[in-house]
């Protein structure tokens, strides 16, 4: 039977580090961040949906979509960005599904989702089990603000747009402190890998 871990954190918490090491054992990775790129790149039905509730500002001279111009939108206004998530959830959703449904046929022993708003989404049914990457949130505050160069208030303002790190802490089947060092981090992985006994 596979194993369907859904992977999922908070922003700047360090999720994509821990999914990461799971790829680096040589486990497959879904990736909704790379899925939703993909689902609006030039041509795709995800892109015109943008453009058709957004307008064409939102696109670059190319034609692509311009990331920086949408969030600015977004994150300033939560009708907005509840428009953009009902626009875009259907298209990531199928390829999430389809993705699982072929590892599942595989039978893969371990798939990891990674999935950043796993809760906020009603992703958790497709998930055997879930796994949130914790930090406090003033660790996830000065992270962020380090990592993206925001102020403290736009910071702020892109950790509210999703559920607070406490609350997922606590739904979790699992949870990675990534408090510390990269290594310490790194060994939860192998140790949760070598409990259910899934290390190579």
């Amino acid at each position: 039977m596979t194993f369907i871990l859904g992977l999922t954190g908070g922003i700047a918490t360090g999720k994509s580090t821990v999914s990461r090491y799971f790829s680096d054992q040589g486990y497959p990775v879904i990736d909704a961040d790379l899925i939703a790129r993909e689902v609006v790149e030039p041509g795709t039905l995800g892109l015109e949906k943008i453009v058709s509730v957004f307008g064409r500002s939102v696109l670059t001279q190319q034609g692509e979509l311009d990331r920086q111009k949408l969030g600015q939108l977004v994150f300033s206004d939560i009708l907005k960005r509840k428009k953009l998530d009902a626009v875009l959830d259907g298209e990531i959703r199928q390829a999430i599904v389809k993705a699982i449904e072929e590892y599942t046929l595989k039978k893969t022993a371990l798939v990891i989702v990674d999935i950043p708003l796993l809760y906020e989404a009603g992703y958790e049914s497709l998930m055997t089990k879930v796994m949130v990457v914790y930090v406090s949130e003033e660790t996830q505050l000065k992270r962020l603000m380090e990592r993206n160069s925001l102020t403290q208030e736009e910071a702020k303002q892109r950790m509210n747009s999703q559920l607070s790190i406490q609350i997922k802490k606590m739904r979790a089947d699992f949870v990675i402190d990534n408090s510390g060092t990269k290594e310490e981090t790194k060994l939860q992985v192998l140790d949760w890998l070598e409990k259910k006994g899934l290390n190579y």
